[in-house]
Formats: structure tokens, C-alpha cells, sequence
């Protein structure tokens, strides 16, 4: 049997407002493999970045919760690498830095040479090696996005969770970056856990996607996981003949069901 190495159990989360409590997420469950990619996909304001965000312990459930191996956390921690939609790197450290400094709090015992040979080896990954003495400033919105992933990388988590990285690129550097995750995951075949509200960039990346329900009170609505084999090629995915009987699929739910499971949960 796989292991089972995080667990998302009764996942609630309520938020207080000046009208009273709003109920955001209710008894959300799911269980993540040792090497599994998966995609949250889901309309607006269904809660998807607030799973990301529990489950990266940067906000804590109201009920139920998240455990890693069977241990509970509820807080930050270096088993965990987060990506954002903004790159969010610090402008007066050069791309080279902003890698170091996560590298030297995960690692306090490496020299500054380790931690600069460590920083290089992971901007290499995901293509940008040559950028180590730009500020942020200098590079493009893409590049400084790959800076952010190899910064997450770098702490070398077990789970690397992406909250819509890439919806602020232009459609070929998205196209790209997609084909680098996916080459970086091939390699380390780390657990990835991405929030996105794209169909097409789910069904090329994910092994199964969490088809999240609309708001309030969502809820898991269904875990579809995805036939085509891998490794992956995009081009082999789109000529594949399940996929636009697959892409059909997830859109109907999203468009006709979404709604219609969250009312009669």
C-alpha cells in the first residue's frame, strides 16, 4: 500500500466578519501520496488558497486539520516550500540572495560557500542560473517567479505548494514555466499541491485534481484523477484522445455541479 504522507481531515474554516461568522471551507477531507502532484481547482472564492495556506501552516483551521506523516501541524515549517502568485522577493537582495537567505535559515550549520553552491544548483534547475547577482528589478516577471521556485526548492521540502504561480505571466513564459515545473517535479518527484483555476494547466501537470465546490461552506466535490500516462509531453497530452472528453468533464462540474454540490452538502 502507498503511504499516505499528508492528510487533509475535516478541514474547516471560519472566519469572523462585521456581519457575523463566515463559514469558508466545511469538513473538507483529502489524502495526498508520496509523489503525487495535485491540483485544487475551483471558482472564485471557493477557499482554494485557504487550503494552501492551512496546509502551509500559514493560517490554522477552525476544526479538523492537516497532518504530515501522521503528525499534526498547524505551523510553518521547512518541510514545506511556498510559491506565490507574486514572486514576493526582497528588491534589495540580488536573485542569488533571496535563494541564500531561505538556504542559511533552513541550513544554519552550511558555510556561505555551501549556501551559494546550493542556491546556484537550483537556480540551474529551473533555468535560471544566470541571474545569481540581478536584483529583482532587472528580470522579467517569469524569471523572477523561477527565482521564487528554486528559493522553495532550495530548503529541499517534501511538499512544494503553489498558490496560482503562474497567472500573472504572459501565456508563452506560463506555457514555459509549466514545462519546468513539471521537469523539476519529474526529478525530485517531491508531493506538489497546487491551487490553479486553469483546466487545461491541471489536466497537463496534476495526477488527480480536487474539484472544490462554490462558496460558502465548500467543500471537496469530487477527486478526479487524470488518465494519461507519464512522463508528459504537451503535445502528446493534447493529442491524446481522452482529452477533451476530459476537459468536457471537469468544465461541466465546474459549471453545472460546483454549485449543486455545495447547496445539497
Amino acid at each position: 500500500m502507498t503511504r499516505v504522507s499528508l492528510e487533509v481531515t475535516g478541514l474547516t474554516k471560519i472566519f469572523e466578519t462585521p456581519s457575523g461568522p463566515y463559514v469558508a471551507l466545511k469538513d473538507v477531507h483529502a489524502k495526498l501520496a508520496d509523489g503525487e502532484f495535485v491540483c485544487i481547482v475551483g471558482h472564485s472564492g471557493c477557499g482554494k488558497s485557504t487550503v494552501l495556506s492551512i496546509i502551509a501552516g500559514l493560517q490554522k483551521a477552525t476544526f479538523g486539520g492537516v497532518a504530515i506523516n501522521g503528525k499534526h501541524v498547524d505551523e510553518p515549517g521547512s518541510d514545506r516550500g511556498v510559491v506565490f502568485q507574486s514572486p514576493s522577493l526582497l528588491p534589495w537582495l540580488s536573485a542569488g540572495e533571496n535563494v541564500t537567505l531561505a538556504i542559511g535559515r533552513a541550513f544554519p550549520a552550511y558555510s556561505r560557500a555551501q549556501r551559494r553552491e546550493q542556491a546556484e544548483k537550483y537556480l540551474d534547475l529551473v533555468g535560471a542560473g544566470g541571474c545569481y547577482d540581478q536584483k529583482p528589478t532587472e528580470l522579467s516577471l517569469g524569471t523572477q517567479q523561477c527565482v521564487s521556485m528554486a528559493r522553495a526548492l532550495s530548503i529541499e521540502p517534501k511538499f512544494l505548494l503553489l498558490d496560482e504561480p503562474f497567472t500573472m505571466l504572459r501565456s508563452l513564459t506560463r506555457l514555459d514555466l509549466q514545462d519546468t515545473l513539471l521537469d523539476v517535479w519529474e526529478k525530485s518527484r517531491k508531493v506538489v499541491v497546487m491551487v490553479t483555476h486553469d483546466i487545461d494547466e491541471a489536466l497537463y501537470l496534476a495526477d488527480r485534481i480536487v474539484l472544490m465546490t462554490d462558496g460558502p461552506e465548500a467543500r471537496v466535490g469530487e477527486i478526479y484523477t487524470v488518465p494519461f500516462p507519464r512522463p508528459r509531453k504537451r503535445t502528446e497530452v493534447l493529442d491524446h484522445p481522452d482529452y477533451y472528453a476530459c476537459r468536457s468533464y471537469l468544465i461541466d462540474f465546474l459549471e453545472n455541479h460546483a454549485k449543486q454540490f455545495s447547496h445539497s452538502a
